[in-house]
């Protein structure tokens, strides 16, 4: 049967058969959610790749659409939409037919919601209020523009009123600090025979020396006298 094309052929032409032909866009830089400067990821509106007009056109046709919305799902990390379109590639020419005109942009809108839903993970308050804004209205058209622009107008909201870090004073000591000098060894003041010599020798010590010395002069006086009066008695 025609409508049984092999998936890669699919895909193959998915990629060589583009439904519009997609001009080069340079998005401008925005803010992860540490506060750092990435290239911004941008979400295609899938309901661009929708060219045909899928009541009239051929199997194949409607087969190529698929591989195409498939081929986005994925380049934008969807979990829905890719196992739908898959499941329905498996059957019938009129099963997918009626899956792209009815449900492809119920499960596109799903995985866009889940999307919104991930960004409050470590989100400010200005990115909360803005998700919970489009979380109410619910519409694609709101998802796709908090995706493409509102988030990172107000992740850059919540990054500048993030107070600036203070700097952390420097522990080397300054030119102007005065370093007190280290106090000398109390033991080597009094130490004789030193380099430049020790402070003279005062108070309790000079008594002693005194009395020691008296003393010696008193006993060799003494011994004087005894040897003179015994040297008498001899001569005599």
């Amino acid at each position: 049967m025609r409508w049984k094309v092999p998936a890669g052929v699919l895909m193959a032409l998915a990629f060589l058969i583009p439904a519009t032909p997609a001009a080069a866009q340079t998005e401008s830089p925005g803010l992860n959610e540490a506060c750092q400067t990435v290239e911004r990821k941008v979400y295609k509106d899938i309901r661009e790749l929708v060219t045909i007009d899928l009541d009239t056109a051929t199997d194949v046709q409607v087969r190529v659409l698929a591989a195409q919305i498939l081929a986005a799902a994925n380049a934008d990390s969807f979990s829905v939409l890719p196992r739908a379109i898959q499941e329905r590639l498996k059957g019938t020419a009129d099963d997918l037919r009626a899956f792209l005109k009815a449900d492809v942009q119920k499960a596109w809108s799903t995985d866009l919601r889940i999307t919104v839903v991930r960004t409050l993970t470590g989100a400010g308050p200005n990115v909360k209020a803005a998700t919970q804004k489009v979380l109410d209205e619910g519409t694609i058209d709101a998802y796709l523009a908090y995706l493409n622009d509102g988030l990172y107008a107000a992740r850059a909201l919540d990054c500048a009123s993030q107070p600036t870090p203070t700097p952390t004073p420097s522990a080397t000591p300054s030119a102007t600090t005065t370093v007190a000098p280290t106090p000398a060894s109390s033991a080597s003041l009094g130490a004789p025979g030193g380099e430049g010599g020790g402070l003279a020798v005062t108070g309790a010590d000079t008594a002693t020396v005194a009395s020691i010395g008296g003393a010696l002069l008193l006993l060799g006086g003494a011994g004087y006298l005894i040897g003179r009066r015994r040297r008498s008695r001899f001569v005599a």
